[in-house]
């Protein structure tokens, strides 16, 4: 299960001055928020593309949980909203202790961080390799050493494909790992001028237990090819934020590859000829079995990039994905997911009561409540499920009490401008009246 950052910005702050109630009327959209029947307790939804292409600001203020009981009138009800994020966030140094060269094997020990994990990325000086790393594990001295497992690690730039240079473990909490890394050459030849300086350090990224979660806020099968590249584009709506490209291939599709990816923004398709912003990485696999020259099997994909784009957060965009193929041919690439991180809404549900998210109106400010009464978040809270986006059958524009003058301060500017030019224009002709009678 993922960990959750609760954030108490705009959606609940403790203390502060109550903002006054929304009007039900005003909001544009409803969705139901539905519960199991008969439960209650911290319950939260997963919110999805609709909700933030239809608030009224990219900072989706105007968001309102409504509770009703029976036929009684609904009440607006605290919330807060929370982003699916790996914890901790960063990535910390796991320290190499009592390295050495034995039997032709690096063999070496890692101090671990005093927290789960699953992943260690190993830092190895080395090129053009296959290794097979047989990692154990124990909390010092006299305590029991558990094996856990055998990985396969390699470097296949050489033939323009990837490198892979992580322990993919079980989740564990061991105070110290213990790696004998045999390398070769692909192939089976021997790896030459090994030493214990090959293993230069590693670092221990969030367990994959705590890693983040997506939800995938637009999909487009419609790939094209221009030259070598392989491009597809997709409209976004505003304040749909974009935080992941996914790739799906060709199930058929078995090949190895390596490829270059650039996924840029901007509001329209001329914009993309000079994106403000672009974000490039590499998507590639690599699927071998084992074979004779002792070369161990290898199945390893990574078919997604992160890719935080912020341009279509305040306003309508269109983003590309471009796939630079070289010499290589295209990749049977079937779908293009973007993805956000998963957001949900969680509130305090009673037995026997309905509750409804509303949102889309424009005059709104930000909710402010006291979250100080509300039951502490469990670990595992309710399930609530987010309804079908419906219009509010009884919706009421938000009446515009500004006066004209506000509503249109362009019209301002533009006679102070034509003031500006009137007088400008009468002086000169002043002017050169003097000038004639001198």
């Amino acid at each position: 299960m993922a960990a959750f950052l609760w954030q108490a910005g705009d959606f609940s702050t403790t203390g502060a001055a109550p903002a006054p109630l929304a009007e039900p009327q005003h909001l544009r959209y409803d969705r139901s928020l539905k519960l199991p029947t008969g439960a209650s307790g911290a319950a939260c939804a997963v919110l999805d593309a609709n909700v933030y292409a239809h608030a009224a600001s990219w900072s989706e203020s105007d968001l309102r949980v409504f509770r009703s009981v029976g036929r009684k009138e609904q009440e607006e009800i605290p919330f807060a909203v929370s982003y699916s994020e790996a914890q901790p966030t960063d990535a910390v140094t796991a320290t190499v202790q009592h390295r050495s060269l034995r039997n032709g094997n690096l063999v070496f020990d890692l101090a671990m961080p005093q927290r789960a994990y699953t992943i260690v990325d190993l830092h190895l000086a080395a090129q053009n390799f296959i290794a097979t790393a047989e990692v154990s594990g124990s909390n010092g001295k006299g305590d029991p050493v558990k094996s856990l497992g055998t990985f396969t690690l390699f470097d296949l730039t050489r033939q323009h494909l990837a490198r892979s240079t992580s322990l993919a473990l079980p989740e564990s909490s061991f105070a110290q790992l213990h790696v004998e890394l045999h390398l070769h050459r692909p192939g089976g030849g021997r790896f030459p001028h090994l030493s214990a300086a090959v293993v230069e350090g590693a670092t221990v990224p969030a367990s994959r237990e705590a890693q983040t979660l997506y939800t995938v806020v637009a999909t487009t099968d419609k790939i094209a090819q221009q030259g070598t590249s392989t491009v597809a584009q997709i409209d976004m709506p505003a304040h749909v934020p974009i935080e992941r490209v996914n790739f799906v291939l060709d199930p058929a599709y078995r090949s190895d590859f390596l490829r270059s990816v650039f996924v840029a923004a901007g509001r329209d398709v001329q914009a993309l000829m000079r994106p403000q912003e672009v974000v490039d990485g590499e998507i590639w696999r690599v699927t071998r079995e084992e074979d004779a020259s002792g070369d161990p099997a290898i199945h390893v994909a990574k078919l997604t990039l992160i890719a935080v784009i912020a341009s279509n957060l305040r306003e309508a965009a269109t983003v590309r994905v471009e796939v630079k193929n070289g010499s290589e041919p295209p990749l049977p690439i079937k779908a293009i997911q973007l993805e956000m991180r998963q957001r949900t809404i969680c509130f305090d549900a009673a037995a026997g009561s309905t509750y409804t998210l509303r949102y889309g109106d424009d005059g709104l400010g930000a909710s402010v409540y006291d979250l100080d009464g509300l039951p502490k978040m469990p670990a595992k809270p309710l399930v609530a499920t987010l309804g079908p986006e419906e219009l509010n059958r009884r919706y009421v524009e938000r009446s515009d009490a500004r006066t004209y003058n506000e509503r249109n301060p362009e019209l301002y500017w533009i006679a102070l401008l034509a003031a500006i030019a009137v007088l400008g224009a009468a002086a000169s002709r002043h002017t050169k009246r003097q000038g004639r009678h001198r």
